[in-house]
């Protein structure tokens, strides 16, 4: 290995106790390619296990923690005890390669596919449709929100049952929890909306529930960390301001680890905030002595991966790359960091374990991944 790139492979310790091997985390990632009952499937245990070996930790796609959270055909489930056995498989998996384990919880809200969800019926913080158009949710009541809190709980003690080394609440990407932070699709008067701080609540309410049940449940270290969206473009929306201050709210959680979900690392604010740097900066500034964090962002190369850990962030998430490079870590230790492919062929499924689902969305969808017609890397 070179020795520059010594630094990303510093083993890293978390306020809970755990150690990771390294500074490099494989992404969490929807992958659509669970069985129709929900459980883990052959097909995706095998495309884990290929990406597993090299990184310190591993962050799953999302798992529902009810049935009517389900964001995805495919989405495996966490939202009951006989789905246990399947989540064991998923982390056994993981953890037989090297890596910490960490399970994804979520609940899609008024994002979810209402072919998906019981009755057809998507739920949210109000009856606000989405931006672009999509069925109009149905609000949730105090007592279904309520509810919603003690399922995270739950799902978080299934997570404990399975083997996980920890779990990762999802308040990104437009899903429930963003939602109820959201002035676009929270419009609610009672304790969970109105005023930046009610409409925290619910995220702050989560985070509690699951530290409960780890601190109730789980006889070994166990890590709790939370990924966010910074800004959203709607008005009104989430602003880097209001981001700002959910996560100052978070790092005072006694949380592993908050994990920012962008599109490209070196992005800047769009507004409510010094936009001459980026929102990783700024989060950095604003709470990275708290509570670590995980950045992520269009990070390919070797080069790439050094120069976002030289920002002080120090954990790196490896996303779409991963799947282009399962070997990405490996390479840069055997100093074949040259290798490292950046690109897919339609050619290249069989060699890189991708499950058959996966692998048509990547193909049908232009500009998510790089595709073309030949590759001479590694």
């Amino acid at each position: 290995m070179k020795p520059k790139y010594q630094p990303l492979f510093e083993s890293f310790q978390f306020r809970s106790d755990i150690q990771l091997k390294n500074r490099l985390v494989m992404a969490p990632m929807t992958n659509f390619s669970s069985n129709p009952d929900g459980t883990v499937s052959d097909a995706e245990l095998r495309y884990y296990a290929r990406r597993a070996s090299g990184v310190g930790l591993v962050v799953t796609a999302c798992t529902y923690v009810t049935p009517n959270g389900k964001g995805f055909a495919g989405e495996f489930a966490g939202d009951r005890d006989e789905m246990i056995p399947s989540l064991q498989q998923l982390a056994t998996t993981i953890k037989e390669q090297g890596a910490k384990a960490v399970l994804q919880i979520f609940h899609g809200g008024r994002s979810c596919p209402p072919d998906l969800v019981p009755n057809g019926e998507t739920v949210s913080a109000s009856a606000v449709a989405p931006e672009g158009g999509g069925q109009t949710p149905r609000a949730l009541t105090d007592e279904e929100v309520q509810s919603l809190v003690h399922a995270f709980g739950e799902t978080t003690r299934r997570a404990i049952e399975a083997g996980y080394d920890g779990v990762e609440i999802h308040g990104a990407n437009g899903y429930l929890i963003q939602q109820f932070f959201s002035p676009h699709s929270n419009r609610r008067e009672d304790r969970w909306g109105g005023t930046l701080e009610k409409r925290m609540a619910f995220p702050l309410a989560i985070v509690d529930e699951v530290k409960r049940v780890v601190a109730s449940h789980s006889k070994e270290p166990f890590l709790v960390g939370y990924r966010f969206s910074p800004e959203e473009a709607e008005t009104p929306g989430i602003t880097m301001a209001d981001s700002l201050q959910l996560v100052d709210a978070l790092s005072n959680k006694e949380l592993d680890y908050l994990h920012v979900s962008l599109m490209d690392f070196w992005s800047t604010a769009r507004r409510g905030a010094d936009q001459t740097k980026t929102r990783i900066e700024l989060i950095q500034e604003k709470v990275g002595k708290r509570v670590p964090i995980i950045g992520v962002g269009s990070i390919h190369t070797a080069d790439e991966a050094l120069k976002a850990y030289e920002t002080g962030i120090p954990l790196i998430a490896l996303g779409r790359e991963l799947i282009m490079e399962p070997d990405w870590v490996e390479k840069v230790q055997q100093g074949r960091e040259a290798e490292i492919r950046t690109t897919l062929t339609k050619d290249d499924q069989e060699r890189l374990v991708v499950p058959d689902p996966l692998w048509h969305a990547i193909m049908n969808t232009p500009g998510w991944f790089p595709v073309v017609e030949t590759t001479n890397q590694g």
